[in-house]
């Protein structure tokens, strides 16, 4: 299923039939209650913000340290730089060698990993509330001195190659979503994939990741937020203990990577060994960080839209196209709303038995065109917005999610306030906000289609697999 970041984050949404009797009318209470831990805000005098999340309902704590870096910042000949960054970070410092990272917080009962997005690289613990103290000295220490050196640096390298086989080259839909994506985009930074293009990987150099180092993995460039059975002041006091010292960076001001506009659907065939076809359609459309105030509701309005197609069983791709005209086997849409430039509107879904590519394509261009014709229905908008609140509801009991939310708002410049405005922004999408967007954004001038069409899969002898340190998550 091609759905980004937040959507894989999210609890199944088989869950949410159970909210859904509720009512909608009941629930806004309910995520208040959920949402009643208080958030503070603090900025160091080098330039690190601090945001912290009261949530005492159990002795646990989430700490996050993200970096306003990642796929979308790299020049081209670059791509994977963030990635690769991200994996030498756990190779150590002067005080801490390789490997002791993640002994320190295993030692101390925690649970720690990083990932890599498009517009961000974020490290992560999870630990008992009274061991927070040794994630924020760990992370301070490598957040400006790392030590990069050569050997260990050719050892990651192969590590980060044989990833992308992994995930991307032995994968058929992993692959053909990265051509796909280097196809609707001309010269957006989304194109490329995050872990970067094999040749670029293999010509990344040492000096190349020290500069990105240095430029990017400073406090003034990075958000640390906590989450959990926290006092706010001491933890600010630990913050200033361990983070208050380092050296502030210039951060240069980023150079707009405009997507030129699109003047013509576009299609590729992609042909690879694979067990069956599958289809990808994306419409260009905006984020909420690229739209004006006034707009903005646009983003919630694709959001809702995202919802009526595909938000559980009772959307229209599963009970038209899957259950009711059995053309598909799977059909998905996904929308992501937090992406910090425009993004994509995506369809992928696979035929069903004894149906083509082109059958799946025509039928979800019929339900693209009746969004755009017919308004819809009241049941169908109060499922979504009852569904949306009950994610939400979901989501608010992990301490490591809502620490995610925080992390990522912040990091595309929308700003940690925006979580508690999500659900209350979609109650007030109407069906006439729905086809207003459907008819502006989903047409054929903004179009991209693919088409992976499989190859005979030939059989091929056990590979042994690498000794890897597969520790890391690439998300788009």
């Amino acid at each position: 299923m091609i759905n980004h970041f937040i959507a894989a984050l999210r609890l199944s949404r088989r869950y949410g039939w159970v909210l859904v009797a509720w009512g909608a009318m009941f629930l806004p209470a309910a995520i208040q209650a959920a949402a009643s831990g208080k958030v503070h805000e603090f900025v160091l005098d080098n330039g690190l913000k601090l945001v912290i999340k009261e949530d005492h309902r159990a002795p646990v704590v989430a700490s996050q340290v993200w970096y306003k870096v990642g796929a979308s910042y790299e020049p081209e000949g670059l791509t994977g730089l963030s990635h690769m960054l991200e994996h030498m970070m756990f190779k150590g410092t002067a005080r801490h060698g390789p490997g002791e990272f993640s002994r320190i917080i295993a030692e101390n009962g925690g649970r720690e990993n990083a990932f890599t997005g498009a517009d961000y690289t974020a490290y992560f613990e999870n630990l008992e509330r009274s061991r927070l103290a040794v994630a924020f000295e760990l992370e301070a220490d490598r957040m400006r001195n790392l030590r990069l050196e050569e050997q260990e640096f050719r050892k990651e390298k192969q590590v980060v190659l044989e990833e992308r086989r992994l995930r991307t080259e032995d994968q058929p839909r992993a692959k053909a979503y990265e051509h796909f994506l280097a196809t609707a985009y001309t010269n957006g930074p989304y194109r490329n994939p995050i872990i970067g293009w094999p040749a670029d990987i293999e010509h990344l150099t040492l000096e190349d990741l020290k500069a990105w180092y240095q430029r990017w993995y400073a406090p003034n460039n990075a958000t640390l937020v906590v989450v959990g059975d926290v006092d706010p002041h001491q933890t600010l006091k630990l913050a200033k203990r361990w983070f208050g010292k380092l050296k502030p960076s210039r951060i240069p001001p980023l150079k707009p990577r405009t997507e030129v506009e699109q003047v013509g659907e576009r299609r590729l065939t992609i042909r690879l060994p694979a067990e069956v076809p599958y289809l990808m359609m994306g419409y260009k459309v905006p984020s909420l960080a690229s739209l004006p105030e006034e707009r903005r509701w646009e983003a919630y309005a694709l959001t809702v839209l995202a919802g009526i197609l595909d938000g559980g069983e009772s959307a229209r791709l599963s009970s038209r196209l899957v259950r009711g005209r059995q053309i598909a086997a799977s059909a998905s849409a996904g929308y992501d709303l937090y992406d910090r430039l425009p993004t994509l509107f995506l369809f992928d879904a696979t035929p069903a038995q004894g149906h083509t590519l082109a059958e799946l394509e025509q039928s979800l261009r019929e339900e693209v065109h009746k969004l755009q014709t017919e308004l819809v229905t009241s049941e169908e908008l109060a499922r979504v917005k009852t569904q949306v609140t009950a994610e939400a509801i979901y989501e608010r009991d992990s301490v490591f999610y809502q620490a995610m939310q925080i992390g990522l708002l912040e990091t595309v410049g929308l700003g940690w306030q925006r979580m508690d405005e999500y659900a209350d922004r979609i109650s007030q999408v109407s069906a006439e906000q729905v086809l207003e967007v459907a008819r502006k954004y989903l047409i054929p001038e903004r179009l991209t289609v693919g088409h992976l069409e499989p190859l005979p899969i030939e059989k091929k002898k056990p590979k042994a697999e690498a000794q890897s340190e597969l520790r890391s998550e690439y998300v788009r």
